[in-house]
């Protein structure tokens, strides 16, 4: 391989996403990441002027002041629009390059949306795994003096004569059976998953099937799926019963609020060169779960995967920290967007072989 297809190798895959531009402002090269970014190609950028798709809401002069003077400046968290509409924030260098190569510059693009979801999911990441790691410890000193409490109980029912007492001693071994089985349902799936190959969109039928036959026709829920999705390896019984948690959520949150014309809406897509914690995926699976209910309380939002915590008066609050249990065995994650009128729920499993 010569010197310049290596560079241009080296250049296609920075995740960093980069930007050259000539003396007119016209598009030389642009990588794969800075595409992505701006949500279009190469080929369609150049046959537009440079300011109709790099809009940024800073001095539109900078640029060519740079070519001007031949100084460098960096631009920290501008807007930028992308041809699609979307806002991000960036945050973006301009270098002009040595005289030998022309008159060039060159842009580099930092989305700062993806720096601060990247930190987000690493706190998510790392508090489930503290809440997680305290319900173990807390599940091992409870269940032990439980057994003994249990043992005691059986042992005091068969000495004592009259039957009438038994009542009593069934209380406590109930009782006691109750809180293991609750304990047990806060450490999430004990099994390690069985992996082998699965359809996502099979998991979302089966899980539309189950959520049919339980509230009739009086939810509608649509789908929008992307049949490009390949199989992954996964555990099929653990994701089933991620996304039953999930959608059952929903479900329960329109029935309760008496949402006009209720609905929840099923979506998959694939997402690439995407950072789930501290790890970079090539490809990712992305399964929307969406419903038109109340939202979620602002005071809860930070809080909803951790055991224990539900908007629901009747809820246990393990159905969501159960899913992202199910999701992290996968290496994936949940997030969770929510304001009145929609809820979305968004599960990310890498579809790289495990």
């Amino acid at each position: 391989m010569n010197t310049p297809d290596l560079h241009k190798h080296i250049l296609d895959s920075l995740s960093t996403a980069t930007v050259l531009v000539d003396d007119q402002l016209q598009l030389v090269y642009m990588n794969p990441s800075a595409e992505m970014l701006l949500e279009s190609s190469a080929r369609r950028l150049r046959q537009l002027p440079f300011h109709d798709w790099f809009l940024v809401d800073d001095d539109q002069n900078a640029l060519a002041a740079a070519l001007e003077m031949g100084h460098p400046f960096t631009k920290r968290e501008a807007k930028l629009v992308t041809l699609a509409g979307h806002e991000i924030t960036i945050d973006y260098s301009v270098n002009p390059m040595p005289q030998q190569y022309g008159r060039l510059v060159l842009i580099e693009l930092t989305p700062r949306d993806r720096l601060i979801r990247i930190s987000r999911e690493e706190e998510l990441l790392s508090n489930h795994e503290t809440v997680i790691s305290l319900v173990k410890g807390l599940a091992h000193e409870i269940k032990n003096p439980l057994g003994g409490l249990r043992g005691a109980a059986q042992l005091l029912e068969r000495e004592l004569p009259d039957k009438a007492l038994h009542d009593y001693t069934r209380v406590i071994i109930d009782e006691a059976d109750r809180l293991r089985n609750l304990v047990d349902r806060m450490l999430g799936p004990h099994k390690m998953p069985r992996m082998e190959e699965v359809n996502i969109h099979s998991i979302l039928e089966h899980v539309s099937s189950l959520v049919t036959a339980e509230a009739g026709n009086d939810i509608a829920i649509q789908k929008d799926y992307d049949p490009s999705l390949p199989e992954f390896m996964g555990d099929r019984e653990q994701l089933i019963q991620a996304v039953l948690n999930i959608v059952r959520n929903s479900m329960q949150a329109l029935q309760e609020s008496a949402t006009e014309q209720p609905q929840i809406l099923l979506r998959t897509r694939v997402i690439r060169n995407l950072t789930l914690g501290a790890e970079m995926h090539r490809l990712v699976c992305c399964v929307e779960i969406t419903d038109n209910g109340p939202g979620i309380p602002k005071a809860l939002r930070q809080k909803i995967f951790y055991p224990m915590v539900s908007g629901r008066a009747v809820g246990t609050g393990l159905g969501l920290s159960i899913a992202q249990s199910v999701l992290a065995k996968h290496r994936g994650l949940i997030e969770c967007r929510s304001v009145p009128g929609e809820t979305c729920f968004q599960l990310l499993i890498p579809l790289e072989q495990q």
